[in-house]
């Protein structure tokens, strides 16, 4: 292997290392202000660290956009939605079956399948996301911050209030240097992928499609696991959801309201595809209120299924 790309596939690597401690460092600190300000738990969980296993896809596809790498910052939201359905949720079945929240099932997951039907008809309408499409996208997303909000203050949890981990100061210099491992994490990941993908004949979406999108989506695998390990099952579920529900409002509009994106034609499959994932969860959910280890089985052999594809296509 050439001497520059061993180079780049280190930088690559200390991007992921400064995406995922960066993500850890901002959800600390934003936790821990939240709490000195008596921000109820569930709150917290409900909008920073949903935010915060967003922040790599949010790096690097804000980063694309601004450097002209729009397959990239499209192509990233795409790989790491699916990743987390099929590979997170897969993986997470086969080790514990999961069972679903009646709420999940009759206002997050329709709710995620409605925002891809958007996505979908936004790219159908023109070809691009547009600075309005965008906007648009990110009002949609306050609104169903604040409606989250409003739905909490009604549960016997919602009142409950977490202990301050740190000082207002120590808080305050953690969300900094969180911020400043996610800005400089993206900035790596993105340089050095798309230096990787030209030395290797890959294309910019392919290689946002599978190496970006799985780094970016370590902290919800993570996360998962340990949730797992917890016993906490419905954690996957909220965290999977939540995470997917923010790429697409969150990323994906700041990255079409700070630069217009175009779509290029090829990438219809993968999101035609990524639809139909997303209805497949929810048909899996409810069938019967849960994942199992069949359905695990199942959504991982599609993720196999389409790396093969997506590697063979380019």
């Amino acid at each position: 292997m050439d001497a520059s790309i061993i180079i780049q596939v280190v930088l690559l690597l200390v991007g992921f290392v400064f995406l995922i401690k960066g993500s850890d460092f901002f959800v600390d600190g934003a936790s821990s202000i939240a709490s000195i300000l008596k921000v109820p738990t569930i709150i917290v969980g409900l909008t920073i660290v949903a935010l915060g296993t967003s922040a790599p896809e949010a790096a690097v596809s804000i980063t694309s956009s601004l450097t002209g790498s729009n397959a990239m910052a499209v192509s990233n939201v795409i790989g790491s939605n699916l990743f987390n359905m099929l590979m997170v949720i897969g993986i997470a079945a086969l080790l514990s079956n999961l069972l679903m929240e009646k709420s999940v099932l009759e206002k997050d997951l329709p709710f995620l399948v409605g925002i891809t039907v958007l996505f979908v008809i936004f790219i159908f309408i023109g070809w691009d996301i547009t600075n309005i499409e965008g906007i648009i996208l990110l009002v949609i997303l306050i609104a169903y911050i604040l409606y989250l909000i409003h739905d909490s203050k009604k549960s016997s949890e919602s009142g409950v209030v977490e202990k301050p981990k740190w000082s207002l100061p120590k808080s305050i210099a953690f969300i900094i240097i969180g911020l400043i491992g996610i800005i400089l994490g993206g900035d790596f990941v993105v340089d050095s992928a798309s230096a990787i993908a030209i030395a290797l004949g890959m294309s910019e979406t392919l290689v946002g499609l599978t190496i970006v999108a799985i780094g970016t989506s370590l902290p919800e695998l993570v996360t998962s696991i340990a949730a797992l390990k917890k016993g906490e099952n419905q954690l996957v579920i909220g965290n999977v959801i939540g995470s997917n529900i923010f790429n697409i409002l969150f990323v994906l509009g700041a990255s079409s309201a700070i630069s217009e994106i175009p779509i290029d034609s090829s990438i219809l499959i993968d999101v035609v595809f990524m639809l139909g994932v997303t209805i497949l969860c929810f048909i899996f959910g409810k069938t019967q209120d849960k994942y199992d280890k069949k359905e695990g089985a199942i959504l991982i052999a599609l993720f196999i299924a389409y790396m093969a594809f997506a590697i063979l296509r380019n």
